[in-house]
Formats: C-alpha cells, sequence, structure tokens
C-alpha cells in the first residue's frame, strides 16, 4: 500500500506509537530513579546491637571521668616498676590498674552525682551526663556505689589487702572529704582534697611491697605539692564559672599575685620531695636528671607566670594554661624516668 503524502503509513503509525510509548516508559522509570523515595514509605534501618549497647555504655564511661584517669596510669606503673627494682608481675600489674580505675571511676561518679547542681551552672561541665539527662541521678548513685565496692573487693581478692584499704581511703577522700566537706566551704579545697589524688602511687607501691615505704611516702608528696600549682591555672581561667556556681576556689577570691606565691610555694616543696626521692628511692642517673631538668623547667613556668602576675597581665597575656599543660608535661617526664631508672645502671 502506498502511503499519501503527508500522511504516515499504518506501519510506520504503529512504530512511532511503540516508540513513544517506551520513551515514555523509560522517562517515567528514569523520572522515578531520580525522585528522591518518600520517607514515610521508607523503614528507618534499625542500630545494630553493638550501636545500642555502645550509646548506653558511653555515657557511663564519661562519668568516671576517663581523661583523668590517665594521671592513674602515669603514677601507678612506675611506682610499680621502682617498688620491684624492674619489671612486676604483668598479671599484678592489670589486676592493680584494674582496680584503680575501678576505685577512681567510682569516686568520679560520686563526685558527679553530688555536684550535679554545680555541673549544671558551669560552662565546663554543663555537658556531663547528669546534667545532660543521659544518665539519671538515682543510676549515678548506683553505678558509683557499685564501681567503688566492686573495686575494693577486686583488689582485696586479686592484689592485697593494703591495696584495698587504700583504694578505700582514697575513695572517701574524694567523695566525703573534698566533694562534700572541703570544695563549697574553703579556698583551700583543692589543696588538702588533693590528698585523694595521690593515693595511686601507695596503692602501687603497696601491690608489690605489702607495705608502704618512704619513698612511697616522698611520691605521694611530690603529687600533693603538684596538685595546686597544676589546678589553680586551669581555676583561673574557668574563675567566672567557678563564681557563678558558689565555688570558692582560690583563683576566685584571691589575687592573682597571691594565688601566685601559693604556686612558686607548692613547686619549691614538689621539687625538694622529688629530689629526696634520689638518695632514699636509691634511684640512678636517669631520674636524677630527670627530676632536676623538668623540675627546673616547670619552676621557670610557675615563675614566669607570677611575674606577669606582678605585672597585672591577664588573659592570653598572663595564659595560666601554659602552666596547666606544663604540669602535666612534668609529672608525666618525671615519672617515665622513674619506670626507666630500675632497668638503666650507670
Amino acid at each position: 500500500m502506498t502511503a499519501t503524502p503527508g500522511m504516515p503509513s499504518q506501519g510506520t503509525d504503529q512504530h512511532e506509537q511503540h516508540a513513544q510509548r517506551q520513551d515514555h516508559e523509560g522517562a517515567g522509570a528514569e523520572s522515578s530513579a531520580a525522585a528522591p523515595s518518600d520517607p514515610a514509605s521508607t523503614p528507618a534501618l534499625a542500630p545494630s546491637p553493638w550501636r545500642r549497647v555502645l550509646a548506653v555504655l558511653k555515657p557511663y564511661v564519661a562519668l568516671t571521668k576517663p581523661r583523668i584517669i590517665e594521671l592513674l596510669l602515669i603514677t601507678t606503673i612506675p611506682t610499680m616498676f621502682l617498688a620491684a627494682g624492674g619489671f612486676p608481675n604483668p598479671w599484678l600489674i592489670a589486676w592493680t590498674l584494674i582496680g584503680g580505675y575501678l576505685a577512681a571511676g567510682g569516686a568520679n561518679t560520686l563526685n558527679m552525682y553530688l555536684d550535679r547542681d554545680i555541673d549544671a551552672k558551669m560552662k565546663r561541665t554543663k555537658n556531663r551526663p547528669i546534667v545532660t539527662g543521659e544518665v539519671s541521678p538515682r543510676a549515678a548513685l548506683v553505678f558509683g556505689i557499685a564501681l567503688s565496692v566492686v573495686s575494693a573487693l577486686w583488689l582485696g581478692a586479686l592484689v592485697n589487702v593494703m591495696s584495698a584499704v587504700l583504694a578505700v581511703a582514697a575513695i572517701l577522700l574524694y567523695v566525703v572529704f573534698y566533694t562534700m566537706i572541703l570544695k563549697r566551704r574553703t579556698s583551700q579545697n583543692i589543696v588538702w582534697g588533693g590528698v585523694a589524688g595521690c593515693m595511686p602511687v601507695l596503692i602501687g607501691w603497696s601491690a608489690v611491697t605489702g607495705t608502704v615505704s618512704w619513698t612511697a611516702v616522698l611520691l605521694f608528696l611530690v603529687i600533693f605539692f603538684w596538685t595546686p600549682p597544676h589546678y589553680w591555672p586551669l581555676a583561673e581561667k574557668f574563675s567566672r564559672d567557678y563564681e557563678t556556681a558558689g565555688v570558692p576556689m582560690l583563683p576566685v577570691v584571691a589575687s592573682r599575685s597571691s594565688v601566685a606565691r601559693q604556686m612558686i610555694l607548692h613547686t619549691t616543696l614538689m621539687i625538694a620531695s622529688s629530689l629526696a626521692i634520689i638518695p632514699l628511692g636509691h634511684t640512678g642517673i636517669v631520674y636524677t636528671v630527670a627530676a632536676l631538668g623538668s623540675g627546673a623547667w616547670f619552676g621557670f613556668l610557675v615563675g614566669r607566670y607570677a611575674l606577669r602576675t606582678r605585672k597585672g597581665l591577664t588573659g592570653k597575656k598572663l595564659d595560666p594554661m601554659v602552666v596547666f599543660h606544663g604540669s602535666i608535661t612534668y609529672l608525666t617526664v618525671l615519672f617515665v624516668a622513674l619506670a626507666v631508672d630500675p632497668f638503666v645502671h650507670l
């Protein structure tokens, strides 16, 4: 059949209609592929059981203040090395550290429970789990008590009774003596409350020897005198927070120059205690050089800070956090040298 000019033939018409249907269907498919899916019609993927467990555990781990527990590791292990005169039993190290973590974690949790009203007023602490509601006060109280009890049982069963007793003493000192009695009443709160932070060296020494020697007492004094020049610069930086919360940290209630003078006094006594370990602790050249060098360096930082306060400098020009971070470096260098020293006979 011959097609009439200007009018398609029947076969051509059918072919074009078929092509049009394919184009339409293809366009529809592309449109469906390109169009975003309807959230209401797409079921949300449920989190895996592992993620759910982590989501529950994360705020409880935060209650233990893991960063503070780094201090536990820095001080306890080297003390055990010095007490043993070498490498202690690895299992003893593990049991002591686990027990120490549980004790410190329990004390820190109870501290957050008791200070939840203060924490809510301070920018530095407003995101803590009890304040945000991730953990209820009751759950935190139960968790803190449980960790404290387990730590004492753990150390008593796997280390020795002396270490368990010292751990319980550390918990009571931090929770009762510092948090409940001193913190809100006196500007010397961190001085005497810092005793709790000194206990890990006694626990580490007693874990190895079953006793507490004069060397362990001197290590205790190093951390005791170290705590104020370590913490007061941090309190200076966040002094408005503490003032808002009604906590009489020394930088809140005293002049900067007065705080600096007390920092110099504590730093001097800290260095003296660290050097007294040399004859009594039978340490060698590694510890001696580290104690002299790091002590002189940190003493310089504190002295410079005091000079800046006398000049009336504030803010970034005063820069208290340099002293804060420097204190951490000082203690790390000193105790690493303490751990290495028994293995180097010069």
